[in-house]
Formats: structure tokens, C-alpha cells, sequence
């Protein structure tokens, strides 16, 4: 959507209503985290909200509400351990923040046999994120892009391997399908080998466009493992042609990023005076607001 004026970035709409403070979220946690206050804490939450009861409502996911603390088998059943543990935040207590539900979620097939006929398993969740950015020094130090904590909305299917790739198909128009209710432009790329995730078989990112920045940015990353991950859980299904058992294949993807998708909806739906429309969509999560204005 075209602006007729100069864009703010997200940080500065939010600094100037008063509804988003970084100098006292630093105070208590350090660097990357926010507070957020009244109608953007209100957007937030109505974001997430709206993401679930669309993926659950319309797009055929089941709502799991799981742990955010897992121990070290669910981080390398997903991958996550032991390359990518300088990411997480570990506890005294040897458990670790999950840095996307993905973790639980895809484990709650570790060790398990499924029959077939139950295939593919659609799961989503929403939950807080936690990742240490331990490669992000001096990358989006401003505002809210990258984080220590943040929320996301996570998809994941558990499926036969001939099924994979359409069913990821499925899960990237499941995520666009959030960005185009809220009328946000984007786009989708497909990864090379390199970008992906040493896990991934195919990546789809979807990116936004943010008029703040000039730029598109990931706001949902869609990837089919194949049996990478399914291996080190052992997950497997029962075929029902009778030829005994067979690994099933995972997917994850992000339906979407809560706090990117905040700022999407504030740069794009910015007013001239320092406003924010709110989206139509998001107007019932509101409480019939369909503006954001002023200080708390």
C-alpha cells in the first residue's frame, strides 16, 4: 500500500505515541526487549489472536498449548542441539527456552509410531520465543526486528514423505493467507542451498514490506526436513499397505511472527499525524478500536 507522505519506522511511531519504551526495558533485561503499553500491547496480543483463530479456524491446524521449557533430547530431536547452542538460553536446571514452538511441537511425535490414516497431523501453537542472537551483533540494534523474546504463531505437519512437498505448499499459502487478510504486501523466495537450514530439504520465505526501512523483510520461513529430523526421534508411522513402518517426513514454518507482523501493520497502516489505523480484520480483537493514537 502507497504512502503520500515520508514513512516512520515502527520505533519511532511507537517512541513518539508513547505506547513503546526501550530504555526501560533495558534497565531491567539489558539490550533487545521492549515494552510495550496500552493500544500496541493491545495490537499485539490482538495480532496473535487472530493468527491462531485463523490457522485453527479456517486452515485445519489443532491448537496444542505445550511446554516452553524442554530438555536437551527435544532441542536435538528438531536440530537445534548441539550445533545451535550458543542461540538458546539454558537454564540452572539443564532445560532450555524454546527459540520457536517448532521444538515442542515436533516432538510431540519423538519415540512415537503413528498409523498412517492419522497423517498428515497439523499442529500450531502460539507462544513466546527466546533466542540469545548470539550472531547479530550490530544487526537491527534498533527497535523491535530482532529480539530476545518475542512471540510467534508456529505451523507444523507431521506427514508421508510423498506427501511432504505439497504439504508444504499448503503451509507457506497458510501463512501468506494472515498477510493477505491483513492486506500487507509481500513476497515469497525460495532459499538456496546455502541459506537453509542444514536441516531443511526446501525453504519458502515469505518477506513484507516495510515503507519505514524501504525494504522487505522474513517474516515466515516455511521448510520441509524431510526425515532429518524424524531420525533423530525416532518418529515413525505404520503403513497400511502392510509393509511395516516407515520414518514420516516434518515441516514447520511460522504463521506468523508476531512482533514482525506489529511492525508491519504499524509502518504500513501509519497516518500522517503519527497515527495507526487499525486493520479491519483486527478491529473485533480490539474492542471496536480502529485507531491508535496518543500517549498512555
Amino acid at each position: 500500500m502507497a504512502l503520500d507522505f515520508e514513512a516512520k519506522e515502527h520505533y519511532q511511531l511507537g517512541e513518539d505515541l508513547g505506547l513503546m519504551d526501550f530504555d526501560q526495558a533495558a534497565k531491567m533485561s539489558g539490550s533487545r526487549f521492549v515494552i510495550l503499553k496500552g493500544g500496541l500491547a493491545r495490537l499485539e496480543r490482538a495480532i496473535g489472536q487472530f493468527m491462531l483463530d485463523t490457522q485453527t479456524g479456517e486452515n485445519g491446524y489443532v491448537e496444542i498449548a505445550p511446554p516452553i521449557l524442554v530438555r536437551d533430547q527435544a532441542m536435538y530431536g528438531t536440530g537445534q542441539l548441539p550445533k545451535f547452542g550458543d542461540d538458546l538460553f539454558h537454564t540452572t536446571d539443564e532445560r532450555w527456552l524454546i527459540p520457536t514452538a517448532e521444538v515442542p511441537l515436533t516432538n510431540l511425535v519423538n519415540g512415537k509410531v503413528v498409523d498412517e490414516a492419522e497423517l498428515p497431523m497439523r499442529v500450531t501453537a502460539l507462544t513466546p520465543c527466546f533466542r540469545a542472537e548470539a550472531g547479530a551483533a550490530g544487526r537491527d540494534t534498533r527497535g523491535m526486528i530482532r529480539q530476545h523474546q518475542f512471540s510467534k504463531v508456529e505451523l507444523v505437519s507431521i506427514a508421508r514423505p510423498q506427501d511432504a512437498r505439497a504439504e508444504l505448499d499448503r503451509m507457506t499459502d497458510c501463512a501468506e493467507s494472515i498477510l493477505r487478510k491483513l492486506n500487507l504486501p509481500y513476497r515469497v523466495m525460495a532459499l538456496s542451498c546455502g541459506d537453509m537450514g542444514f536441516g531443511a530439504r526446501l525453504t519458502f520465505d515469505i518477506e513484507v514490506w516495510l515503507p519505514g526501512q524501504g525494504a522487505y523483510r522474513e517474516i515466515s520461513s516455511c521448510s520441509v526436513c524431510g526425515d532429518f529430523q524424524a531420525r533423530r526421534m525416532n518418529a515413525r508411522y505404520r503403513r497400511t499397505d502392510g509393509e511395516g513402518l516407515d520414518f514420516v517426513h516434518t515441516l514447520n514454518g511460522s504463521g506468523l511472527a508476531v512482533g514482525r507482523t506489529l511492525i508491519a501493520v504499524m509502518e504500513n497502516y501509519q497516518n500522517q499525524d503519527g497515527s495507526i489505523t487499525v486493520p479491519d480484520v483486527l478491529v473485533p480483537y480490539m474492542g471496536g478500536a480502529e485507531r491508535i493514537a496518543g500517549r498512555v
